[in-house]
């Protein structure tokens, strides 16, 4: 039992209270491991759907923003070029944010695994309610903006050339050595936020993903979520087993569930919120 449960039990003062709380610690243990398993399991599942694709978009894609013009992409080889239904795919990842806020970014995306696996052991953290850690959430923001400047207002051009031949690593380096310098620009800040990930977990994801802007937009909306009761008493042991360094329903919470198990007040719940 935690020191938590030890505690309520002693202020309860009473051995029935004991044999009260052990099944529901037992219960809230199962349901976190239980949780824990099937994220971990579509993470792995997902990064084998559209790692490819993924990565492509970062690394080859020929456009400014990846991702939303695979319909005209030459670069055949690419995931990408075989969703059929592609704007349904956009449709579906709108449909889920509109539900479930960001748990895309915790349970799906390839890039967030990577961000996820890059911090486990990043050994920067940011002071909560720092100027920092109030701040650099804001960028998300500026890379939509950015984003969208490329799209709708530079009309989405096409900076490198196209490498359909080739090794798969050699088609990439032919790919860099034939871009554009905005091309460069663009790739070169995405690997170097995506690299930060390795000193401050999952930089790119809290500080930079312009996807994540998007659904850090809509998240508070969503009628499912992780989500914390009026017992949390701030104690943060959330935020320390969180790889986002959040708390549920706060700024970056992506609804993984990794903070199910470490709330002494059991005050974390998954679904909707009790009114």
């Amino acid at each position: 039992m935690s020191d938590a449960g030890v505690s309520t039990v002693h202020a309860a003062g009473g051995t029935a209270n004991l044999t009260e709380l052990k099944p529901r610690t037992v219960r809230q243990d199962a349901r976190a491991r239980a949780v824990r398993l099937w994220n971990r399991a579509a993470q792995a599942v997902m990064l084998l759907l559209i790692g490819q694709w993924s990565f492509y978009g970062i690394f080859r894609c020929p456009f400014v923003v990846p991702y939303i013009s695979c319909q005209n992409c030459p670069v055949v080889a690419c995931h990408g070029r075989l969703f059929t239904m592609f704007w349904g795919v956009w449709a579906g990842w709108l449909a889920l944010a509109a539900l479930f806020g960001r748990a895309f970014c915790g349970w799906a995306c390839p890039g967030g695994t990577v961000n996820r696996l890059l911090g486990l052991f990043a050994p920067l953290r940011l002071k909560p309610g720092g100027l920092a850690a109030r701040l650099l959430p804001f960028g998300k923001y500026g890379g939509l903006a950015l984003a969208l400047w490329a799209y709708f207002v530079l009309g989405q051009p096409r900076v490198n050339v196209p490498i359909r031949t080739g090794e798969f690593f050699g088609a990439v380096a032919l790919t860099f050595e034939h871009a554009m310098p905005l091309w460069l620009v663009r790739t070169w800040a995405v690997a170097g936020i995506l690299a930060l990930g390795v000193a401050v977990s999952a930089a790119w994801c809290r500080f930079a993903c312009p996807a994540g802007g998007v659904l850090e937009a809509v998240r508070r909306f969503a009628p499912f979520s992780v989500y914390k009761t009026d017992a949390c008493n701030g104690c943060d042991r959330c935020r320390k087993a969180c790889y986002m360094a959040t708390r549920p329903e706060e700024t970056n919470c992506t609804n993984c569930g990794d903070c199910l198990g470490s709330c002494p007040q059991d005050c974390i719940g998954m679904g909707r919120k009790p009114r």
